[in-house]
């Protein structure tokens, strides 16, 4: 796809998102399996099906509705994402993607992006909340980086630096506002698998062995995609699982991952809410 093109459809996509919204979003947010619920926070919502929006993959996964939501959340303007789409889903990268190049055309300074992970770490537990750290991005190092082909440097470098994909200031406001609100916050190392399987314990062990403490099918594309953008990233996984190292362990199952959803958003939604009431948004990367 040419650069003249791909510009082109996400101009088309935020126009007709323009068109509806009632305010500019500051902040985007992504929510992973079961937590989508946290939409329901949002006053005077506007909703978009992803189908009525040009060039959106439509979500297919149960606990992704596949809407988008624009609105207020605790006093910003947001717009959040229920549910995305994955690379297992036969999507390709620069489509799994293509929301944050709406959302960099729209304004969006900087995005909260959920997901639902299984625990490599022996410390977490099945509800728990993970502040993402840093990743180890599997599926770029084998071909897969959603930034491959032709560079829009209106976009952002060639070679962008992938050493604080992670906001260091917007994780020091999650940190506050997880104390002020009581709520126990891991903090740890995401790794992306390209699904849909879940991993073998063989898989897991070699994850935790390499520094993983949760493991999932998506957030890096998007992150990396948000951060060559300049746009700032926070990253919250919520543990549904503890993931099964040894041969016989109970086996995994995709509505496990929504029901403990149900439980995490209950500790999400008023983090969420926190950070947004806390940080600075007057300013993204660039």
């Amino acid at each position: 796809m040419s650069l003249e093109t791909a510009r082109a459809q996400v101009r088309e996509a935020a126009d007709v998102i323009l068109q509806r919204a009632k305010h500019k979003p500051l902040v985007g947010l992504i929510l992973g399996s079961g937590l989508g619920s946290l939409a329901e926070e949002i006053k005077q919502p506007v909703v978009i099906p992803y189908g009525e929006i040009p060039h959106f993959a439509v979500a297919t996964v149960e606990g992704h509705p596949g809407e988008l939501v624009l609105g207020s959340l605790a006093g910003c303007p947001v717009m959040m994402m229920r549910g995305r789409a994955h690379y297992y889903e036969g999507y390709p990268m620069d489509q799994v993607t293509f929301p944050i190049r709406v959302m960099r055309a729209l304004g969006v300074r900087a995005l909260i992006v959920t997901n639902a992970a299984g625990a490599l770490n022996p410390a977490f537990r099945a509800g728990d909340l993970m502040l993402i750290t840093d990743h180890i991005g599997l599926v770029n190092m084998v071909g897969l980086n959603p930034l491959r082909g032709p560079n829009d440097p209106e976009i952002g470098p060639r070679f962008p630096d992938m050493s604080q994909a992670y906001d260091p200031g917007l994780r020091k406001a999650a940190l506050a506002a997880a104390t002020k609100l009581g709520l126990h916050l891991h903090q740890g190392v995401y790794i992306m698998l390209s699904g849909p399987s879940f991993e073998t314990p063989a898989d897991l062990r070699f994850l935790r062995l390499i520094g993983a403490d949760a493991v999932g099918m998506s957030t890096v594309p998007e992150v990396t995609v948000a951060h060559h953008a300049g746009i700032r990233v926070l990253g919250i996984s919520g543990i549904s699982n503890a993931a099964p190292m040894e041969p016989g362990a109970t086996p995994l199952s995709h509505e496990e991952v929504l029901a403990a959803g149900q439980r995490i958003v209950a500790s999400l939604a008023p983090l969420v809410k926190e950070i947004l009431r806390t940080v600075d948004l007057s300013a993204g990367n660039k």
